[in-house]
């Protein structure tokens, strides 16, 4: 008897403008199918690229599970993404957790400051800090979920103060949490960049760092085993079920 396939991958990427957001989350997926070769994995954005979920949704078939390229719950991880699954009740499915925070997220950000310079001797220098730069959000469980993004940042780097700050929607700006660690004496302060991919949110928040500026976190090796992580996650949590109309699957709790 032929083993059952198991339920598609759908990661769910939020769209750019920047010619080179798409290139960097295919890459981010091409890793995730060589951890597991035989899961389908396909892709689905929020908005500005193609394929846009819905269409994604409209062509599969069975059980899916919506795992979003996101680093914090949000607007996006409550709201879009259970409507989207509603909007395709063909389908059994559910909708992971967004990829922050976790420790995996932090190892990924410690690896991207690495490649821009970071140095295991700063963390003994009390002049360093580094500002955790993420998109930002009106929902407080957004700022919740970067502040333990921080912390476990902080942790990794033996201790160094990690500021979090955001390019929209909440405070504070990169440029005014650089200023707020300048004035704690911290002469050297690094950004860490907290998007999945390159666009615009980043490239501004890059443009803020004093010192090094870390680029976006890409097809790291640990972000796609995160990706992968999120997913067991989500079926490990409850039974696949029909995307009735009217009702909406929630997110699992980050």
């Amino acid at each position: 008897m032929e083993a059952p396939h198991p339920p598609t991958l759908v990661a769910v990427a939020h769209g750019s403008r920047d010619p080179r957001a798409p290139a960097a989350v295919t890459a981010l997926l091409d890793r995730v199918r060589a951890l597991r070769p035989g899961l389908p994995v396909r892709l689905g954005h929020i908005e500005l690229n193609a394929p846009l979920l819905d269409d994604t949704l409209a062509g599969l078939r069975g059980d899916a599970v919506l795992v979003p390229l996101l680093l914090a719950r949000g607007h996006h991880v409550k709201h879009d993404l259970p409507h989207a699954a509603a909007r395709a009740p063909h389908l059994r499915v559910r909708v992971a957790a967004p990829l922050g925070p976790h420790p995996l997220l932090a190892e990924t950000l410690h690896t991207r400051l690495t490649e821009a310079g970071w140095r295991p001797e700063h963390a003994a220098s009390p002049g360093t800090g580094v500002v955790l730069a993420a998109a930002g959000s009106r929902d407080p469980d957004a700022a919740a979920d970067t502040r333990r993004t921080a912390r476990l940042l902080a942790h990794r780097l033996g201790g160094v103060p990690v500021l979090p700050a955001y390019a929209s929607a909440a405070s504070p700006t990169v440029a005014d949490a650089v200023r707020e660690l300048t004035a704690r004496g911290l002469h050297r302060v690094a950004v860490a960049s907290c998007f999945t991919a390159p666009g615009l949110f980043a490239t501004r928040s890059a443009a803020a760092a004093p010192w090094i500026a870390a680029a976006p976190l890409g097809p790291h090796p640990a972000l796609a085993r995160l990706v992968l992580h999120r997913y067991d996650q989500a079926l490990a949590a409850a039974p696949l079920a029909p995307a009735a109309r009217g009702a909406h699957p929630h997110p699992l709790a980050a």
